[in-house]
C-alpha cells in the first residue's frame, strides 16, 4: 500500500523571519525595498533564509494589503529583431529574482501607438512597472503620481536595431589586437549596412584599431548581413592582395567568407583567418569553428529590468560593471605570416 503523500505548506514570511533570526517586519521591509537600509549582515541572513526555504511572496495577499500587484510588463514592437527571446529571458529572470511576475506584450504601430498602449496599461492599475524595449513618444516614460514606474530602454531603436553598448563594436579592437599578436598585418573588413548603428560601430572600431596597432587595411567592403556578401568580398580579392585576416560584420557574413576562401582553394585559417560577430550557435559547429564576439543579450534584458525594479522601489539604480561583449577564439583564426616571437 502506498504511503500517503504529505503536502508541505508553503513557507511564509514568519518562517523566513524565524530562519533568519529577525522580525517579520524586517523581512517585509526587505521585500519592499530589496534590502535597502538594512545592515549588510541582516540582508544576507534574510536572503539566505529565503533561498533555503524557497520562499515566494504571496502576490495576491500583498496586492490586497498594499495595492501592489507584483506584476511587471515588458512592451516590445511587433517586429523581428535578433534574439528577442534572449533579451526577454534575461529581463524575466531578473524580475523573478526580485519576486515579480512578468507579462510580455508585443504591440503594433510606431512610437505613438506604443505610447498610447503604455498609457492605458499605466492607468489600468494592473502592473507596478513597465519596461519598454523600444522608443515611445516623448513624455510617456514619466512616472505619474503614485502610478507604476516606467523605464524606456536605450538599447534599441524603433526597428529594434541595437544602440549604445550593444552597437559600439568595441570588441573589434580585441579581435584585431589578437590577430596582430598572431602575426597578421593586412586586414579586410566586410561591413554591415550603414543604417545599422552596430555596423557603423564595428567599422569605426576596425579602422581605429588598424591605425592604433600600425597595421594595414586593404579596405572596407559594404555588405548586407548576408553570406553572399562575404563570399563576393573574398572572390574579389586579387591574388596578391596580401590580406590574411578578415573581420566580418556577423557570423553569417563570416560563413560566406569561409565559403569564398574554400572556392579559391584557400584554407581557413592556414591562408586566411576569419572572425564573425553574434555567436550564432551554428558557428561553433562549422568546419572550422568560427571565432566570434558574443554579446550578452540576457544581461541586456536583466540590466533594463533591474533599472525598472529600482524605479518601482524608488531606490538608486545599480552600477553596471563588466562589458556585454566578449571574444570567443576558435579554429577559424590562426597564425599569420609575421608571427611575433
Amino acid at each position: 500500500m502506498a504511503e500517503p503523500s504529505v503536502t508541505r505548506s508553503r513557507p511564509t514570511m514568519v518562517d523566513v523571519a524565524r530562519e533568519a533570526g529577525v522580525s517579520h517586519q524586517t523581512v517585509s521591509r526587505y521585500l519592499r525595498s530589496g534590502g535597502a537600509g538594512l545592515k549588510e549582515a541582516t540582508r544576507v541572513r534574510v536572503e539566505s533564509a529565503i533561498a533555503e526555504l524557497g520562499y515566494r511572496p504571496n502576490l495576491v495577499a500583498r496586492s490586497m494589503r498594499t495595492r501592489r500587484t507584483g506584476r511587471l510588463a515588458i512592451l516590445l514592437p511587433e517586429v523581428s529583431f535578433p534574439s528577442p527571446n534572449r533579451v526577454i529571458a534575461g529581463a524575466a529572470a531578473a524580475a523573478r529574482e526580485e519576486g515579480f511576475v512578468v507579462e510580455v506584450l508585443s504591440l503594433e504601430g510606431g512610437t505613438a501607438a506604443r505610447a498610447e498602449r503604455l498609457t492605458e496599461l499605466r492607468d489600468s492599475g494592473q502592473v507596478e512597472g513597465i519596461l519598454a524595449l523600444a522608443p515611445v513618444a516623448a513624455g510617456s516614460g514619466r512616472r505619474h503620481g503614485e502610478g507604476p514606474a516606467v523605464v524606456v530602454s536605450a538599447d534599441y531603436d524603433d526597428q529594434m536595431r541595437g544602440l549604445g553598448e550593444i552597437a559600439d563594436g568595441s570588441a573589434v579592437r580585441a579581435l584585431v589586437a589578437g590577430l596582430a599578436r598572431a602575426g597578421h598585418r593586412r586586414f579586410l573588413h566586410v561591413a554591415g549596412p550603414p543604417e545599422f548603428a552596430s555596423a557603423r560601430g564595428c567599422r569605426r572600431s576596425y579602422l581605429e584599431a588598424v591605425e592604433e596597432f600600425g597595421l594595414e587595411s586593404y579596405g572596407v567592403v559594404e555588405g548586407d548581413w548576408s553570406a553572399a556578401s562575404g563570399t563576393r568580398a573574398v572572390r574579389a580579392l586579387p591574388v596578391d592582395s596580401g590580406v590574411t585576416a578578415v573581420i566580418a560584420a556577423n557570423d553569417v557574413v563570416a560563413a560566406g567568407v569561409v565559403r569564398g576562401a574554400m572556392e579559391r582553394g584557400w584554407s581557413v585559417p592556414g591562408d586566411l583567418s576569419v572572425t564573425g560577430w553574434d555567436n550564432d550557435p551554428v558557428g561553433a559547429c562549422m568546419p572550422p569553428s568560427l571565432t566570434t564576439v558574443d554579446v550578452d543579450l540576457e544581461e541586456v534584458g536583466a540590466r533594463a529590468m533591474r533599472r525598472l525594479v529600482c524605479a518601482v522601489r524608488d531606490t538608486p539604480p545599480p552600477r553596471e560593471g563588466e562589458s556585454l561583449q566578449r571574444v570567443l577564439w576558435r579554429e577559424s583564426t590562426g597564425s599569420g605570416p609575421f608571427l611575433a616571437g
